[in-house]
């Protein structure tokens, strides 16, 4: 309960400036029980049948297969909510063309490779951040589907992207934009719901399905708008651990501003 304690409250404040205190501190609880589930929840994978699974994390995937057989490749993009192990299982277990996840390592190498195996489990293709540059071109020769989680914060903030996220400027990483818009990709954003606990739903909706059509940035902005939408939906469904405000738009770290709105004096 204490992981990261002052980092979740003042997430929480940015993200919602008119609760209460108390509210505030409520959906910090309920987030610590989802984010300790989902842990328990992905040891268990390692014993959870494809038939068990099926009834825990839903997804109706027939529309991603649909713009799949036309040719397309696919991107699909969500947010830092839970379970997002049950997501890539759900996902992998049902598409029909490869699908390619890009993940972040853990410096336990034996964590990493645990988590490695299981997130491969059913096929998916998992290419490390740090590799992507240097494999993309092998990794994208036949069609596929790349999952992207694309809300972190930016690991070069001069080079990001800027807007409002809720009350407060956030940097976005530029390459899913970039990427669908070179590759004309179709575009899903995927919602992610808590129905009860141990069951999900992960919901598809379709964006674009030609990404090049679309002018630099409106992804992005989209982007923004379906995730806090999300956000608001299921507050304490959310990674408030992550530190999303730690870089500050400033002379040192100013990169594009793309936002409707004026960035503050």
């Amino acid at each position: 309960m204490g992981y990261r304690r002052k980092v979740v409250l003042e997430n929480l404040r940015i993200a919602f400036p008119g609760k209460t205190e108390q509210e505030r501190k409520t959906i910090a609880r309920k987030f610590y029980r989802n984010l300790t589930d989902t842990f328990l929840e992905s040891v268990k994978l390692l014993s959870l049948s494809a038939h068990r699974l099926d009834k825990r994390a839903i997804i109706d995937i027939s529309k991603i297969n649909e713009v799949a057989a036309k040719g397309k490749n696919i991107q699909l993009h969500s947010g830092h909510q839970m379970n997002w192990e049950y997501a890539n299982y759900a996902v992998a277990r049902k598409i029909q063309i490869p699908f390619i996840g890009v993940y972040m390592r853990i410096n336990n190498k034996a964590l990493d490779k645990i988590f490695y195996n299981l997130r491969s489990k059913y096929g998916t293709r998992l290419v490390a951040a740090q590799e992507f540059k240097s494999r993309r071109h092998t990794v994208f020769q036949g069609q596929y589907a790349l999952g992207l989680v694309a809300d972190q914060n930016p690991g070069r903030p001069g080079l990001a992207d800027w807007m409002y996220f809720f009350s407060k400027p956030a940097g976005f990483v530029t390459g899913p934009d970039k990427g669908a818009r070179l590759n004309n990709t179709a575009v899903f954003f995927v919602r992610f719901i808590i129905v009860k606990r141990g069951y999900y739903l992960f919901e598809p909706v379709l964006i674009t399905e030609n990404a090049a059509e679309k002018p630099e940035g409106w992804l992005t902005l989209a982007y923004r708008d379906f995730v806090e939408e999300t956000i608001r939906e299921q507050p304490d469904n959310y990674l408030w651990s992550h530190k999303r405000w730690k870089w500050h738009f400033s002379g040192e770290t100013k990169g594009r501003w793309i936002d409707v709105n004026l960035p503050p004096a």
